[in-house]
């Protein structure tokens, strides 16, 4: 009899030890959405979000975790024409390490037109190359002015303060308006930070095509390089580059040859909303 009374003790402690063990992972749980390479925490209240793709076949537009008609009521966009062979090339410009010059030699080179996202450091510590920017015929839009996590900001002054201070910084350098193109910061964004941008004047572009060429002391090879960014090249597809990536200055020329090649000819942001 005691020894069944042990038994019945042992496995109710079981039970309560292995409850224990399940309630802590479900209040442990963190949902993860994939940036490319990269899995990023995402909001547990559904209120932000992280950009997100997924990729089927070779040669073909991604998914996003939110779809181009649901963007298009707030003027965002992650991908354009499916039917036409055109890329949209864009960068996101953080700061300067002397890897925005061979980019801009070989857009030069190619003739093609990119569009730079500049943080208010960019502007502060490499005005000439804004400047030349505007003198290659590029176009130079918002990435806010301190790259903050836009998402969590829910005052609409504070908002407009972000967008407004990289304006003026712009305008001082060049003289001349910037862009009203916005790319939220870590592709980190709520609806209501859409509707916000939208109600400055702006167009909010995510992107259809990026890679992890971001970290200084882990810069992808260039098969790695190539790898992605030709296989997974698209019609329509919206560009997501990094300036400061050693790899992109490196590879760039030969980079845009071999799109060039595949029958991809480049398209300006601004000729993508106006069409």
């Amino acid at each position: 009899m005691k020894t069944e009374k042990k038994l019945v003790k042992v496995a109710l402690l079981i039970l309560l030890l292995s409850a224990a063990f399940f309630f802590g992972r479900g209040v442990a749980y963190v949902k993860y959405e994939k940036i490319d390479d990269l899995a990023i925490p995402a909001s547990a209240s559904g209120s932000a979000e992280n950009w997100g793709l997924g990729f089927g076949q070779e040669g073909s537009q991604p998914t996003g975790n939110a779809s181009a008609e649901e963007l298009k009521k707030n003027n965002a966009f992650y991908v354009g024409d499916a039917s036409e062979k055109v890329i949209y090339l864009t960068f996101d410009a953080g700061y300067e390490n002397g890897n925005t010059q061979p980019i801009l030699d070989a857009l030069k080179k190619h003739h093609v037109p990119a569009t730079f996202f500049v943080v208010g450091h960019y502007l502060e510590s490499a005005p000439d190359l804004v400047k030349q920017m505007i003198a290659d015929g590029h176009f130079v839009g918002n990435h806010t002015y301190h790259h903050l996590d836009m998402s969590s900001i829910s005052s609409k002054e504070s908002f407009e303060k972000e967008m407004r201070d990289v304006e003026q910084k712009f305008k001082e350098i060049t003289g001349e308006e910037l862009a009203h193109f916005y790319r939220p910061p870590q592709g980190k964004y709520s609806t209501k930070n859409l509707k916000m941008a939208k109600e400055l004047g702006y167009h909010t572009f995510f992107w259809s095509l990026a890679y992890v060429d971001w970290y200084q002391d882990k810069q992808p090879t260039k098969e790695e390089a190539f790898k992605k960014l030709i296989g997974r090249i698209h019609p329509g597809a919206i560009v997501l580059l990094h300036s400061t990536s050693k790899t992109n200055g490196e590879i760039l020329d030969e980079l845009l040859t071999k799109w060039e090649e595949l029958g991809y000819t480049f398209r300006t942001l601004e000729d993508f909303v106006e069409n």
